[in-house]
């Protein structure tokens, strides 16, 4: 297996896969959209288990956030990731029941009791699932509000921002509030969509200057978790998750993505695959892969990333 291609049988394993994975495999890297796939991911495989685990109640877990990763809000974000179809009934209903009865006076999602301000990451992951499952936009303007409200001087968001005086920006926050925008725009929404579009290109920037892990001053690593190759990736940051970000919207190649474009390329295993190299430790509902193992999600992620920006030809099946 030549490592700039690939192969029908790497292919084959992809599309061997959770009906997500071969939906996802299809659209992105074939060029072919299966609406018939996409109906199967709510009823066989991750998206009926997921599904399965809402309570009575219509939530997930103990709730909004508790605990981690069973919560409603991680089990929402799941759903969003596998590219389940947006108009289920239950998950817009759950959705309705956070912004009816977890909204701060700041005019953020918050699941706190003892809190009063809203964390940033939070908002942005939830503007990420909201808008994706078609949230009426009315619902969505204190979000808004409040995420253009707490961007920082240098572009980038800090959940600590609002909290204990951050000054400086962090990729985990940025890149979920980043998510959250694109995922608000792609879907049509309007409300303060051009200072959207402003702060995203911001941001973007500030994601840019540190080479996606590189500290903006010294050049060194920020964080050695920000090169493992984690999924789902939680609340954290790593470099496949930004890439993946920049190929979702369309983002041109730059130059300051080489690093992390080689880094990724690096990671490919002989057999063509990429590995799951980390697992946030918290509760599941249950495990979609093992670490240490050949990946579908991070491979899939990982070569859609290398098609867009066009490194090693990657696709050539």
């Amino acid at each position: 297996m030549t490592p700039d291609t690939i192969t029908n049988h790497l292919l084959n394993w992809l599309l061997a896969g959770d009906v997500a994975i071969q939906y996802q495999v299809c659209r992105d890297l074939l060029d072919a959209e299966r609406p018939d796939l996409r109906a199967r991911i709510a009823i066989e495989g991750w998206g009926a288990q997921f599904l399965r685990a809402r309570q009575p109640e219509g939530h997930w877990g103990r709730g909004f956030y508790q605990p981690k990763w069973i919560s409603t809000h991680y089990t929402l974000l799941d759903l969003k990731h596998l590219g389940i179809t947006p108009d289920l009934a239950p998950i817009r209903a759950a959705i309705s029941h956070i912004l009816a009865h977890h909204k701060s006076a700041d005019g953020g999602v918050n699941p706190a009791k003892t809190v009063e301000k809203s964390d940033v990451c939070i908002n942005g992951m939830f503007l990420n699932y909201a808008a994706y499952f078609g949230m009426p936009v009315a619902s969505l303007h204190s979000i808004v509000d409040f995420l253009i409200g707490v961007q920082m001087a240098d572009g980038g968001f800090n959940c600590q921002s609002n909290q204990q005086g951050a000054v400086h920006s962090s990729l985990h926050s940025t890149i979920s509030v980043l998510e959250g925008i694109g995922e608000y725009r792609v879907n049509g929404y309007t409300y303060r969509a051009a200072e959207l579009a402003v702060i995203a290109r911001q941001a973007q920037e500030f994601i840019l200057l540190h080479r996606l892990f590189r500290s903006d001053r010294t050049g060194a690593i920020i964080s050695p978790r920000f090169l493992l190759l984690s999924y789902p990736s939680r609340w954290f940051y790593d470099i496949l998750r930004a890439l993946d970000y920049f190929r979702s919207v369309g983002a041109d190649y730059d130059p300051r993505m080489q690093d992390a474009l080689d880094v990724l390329r690096q990671k490919r295993r002989k057999d063509g695959t990429w590995p799951l190299q980390a697992k946030h430790p918290g509760q599941t509902h249950f495990d979609m892969e093992t670490p240490g193992q050949p990946s579908r999600w991070n491979t899939l992620r990982a070569l859609r990333v290398l098609a867009h920006f066009r490194q090693d030809n990657p696709v050539g099946v």
